[in-house]
């Protein structure tokens, strides 16, 4: 049971034992008489917050995070929405009311044989993030939620891995604590909340001490949320590195 319906529910005992008190004791009619209004404007309220809520346009883009695949156009209920997107490029977000939509992903310039067909739903007033992912003939759409705001002044911060030959990893401050700890293929950890600042930082193999890939000169600035996506092959080409996105 939602919110609203707690509110409109708790409105009706209130209403009956108004009716109730009202010939007997017509201090406590007017006492649950008023909290039958004061439940009935909360779910109103309610009501009026959720309904906005379902005017709300998704925001959905896409990253090309499958090495060794070709550049991408990407079609929308069979419409071309974004072309020519190359290994390791993002989009903008696009609105969309909320709903199911079918994603072809074709190589670029042509429609004919799809890489990726997938049909996603998505849900108002959320931010998404759908990754092209893989290698070779096993390549998947993964989503993820974006989660852009922030308090004020402030910053937050997670980490994708979407290396498909590197093992499971930690990220951590540089020579010091890990922060993101054993995160493996296609996991998305939670955003942590942080101070704005400049960081080092690098990733290990989960539960190791040395570094296989350093991530220097991070730079969160206030009022922006981040995303660091690890990408590429640890064992092959393109290498393994990391890419800064907002969001």
């Amino acid at each position: 049971m939602n919110n609203q319906d707690q509110y409109f529910q708790r409105a009706a005992v209130y209403d009956l034992l108004a009716c109730y008190y009202k010939y007997i004791d017509p201090n406590q009619h007017i006492h649950y008489y008023q909290q039958h209004l004061k439940y009935m404007k909360k779910g109103l309220e309610s009501q009026r917050s959720e309904l906005s809520l379902m005017r709300q346009p998704a925001n959905v883009r896409f990253l090309h995070a499958s090495p060794g695949s070709p550049n991408i156009d990407i079609y929308i209920n069979s419409h071309k929405i974004f072309s020519n997107i190359s290994f390791k490029d993002i989009s903008e977000y696009l609105s969309l009311p909320a709903g199911k939509y079918h994603i072809d992903i074709y190589p670029a310039g042509t429609s004919v044989t799809t890489i990726i067909s997938k049909k996603i739903s998505v849900e108002p007033g959320k931010f998404y993030t759908y990754a092209a992912i893989g290698k070779g003939e096993k390549l998947q759409l993964l989503p993820y939620v974006d989660s852009p705001m922030v308090p004020a002044n402030e910053t937050k911060l997670r980490f994708i891995h979407l290396s498909p030959d590197a093992p499971a990893v930690d990220i951590a401050v540089k020579s010091r604590d890990v922060v993101f700890p054993n995160i493996s293929y296609k996991q998305a950890t939670d955003y942590l909340g942080l101070t704005p600042m400049t960081l080092d930082l690098e990733v290990r193999a989960a539960g190791a001490d040395k570094a296989i890939l350093d991530i220097p000169n991070i730079k969160l600035k206030p009022n922006r949320s981040y995303t660091i996506f690890a990408v590429g092959l640890l064992e092959g080409e393109p290498p393994l590195e990391t890419i800064l996105i907002k969001g």
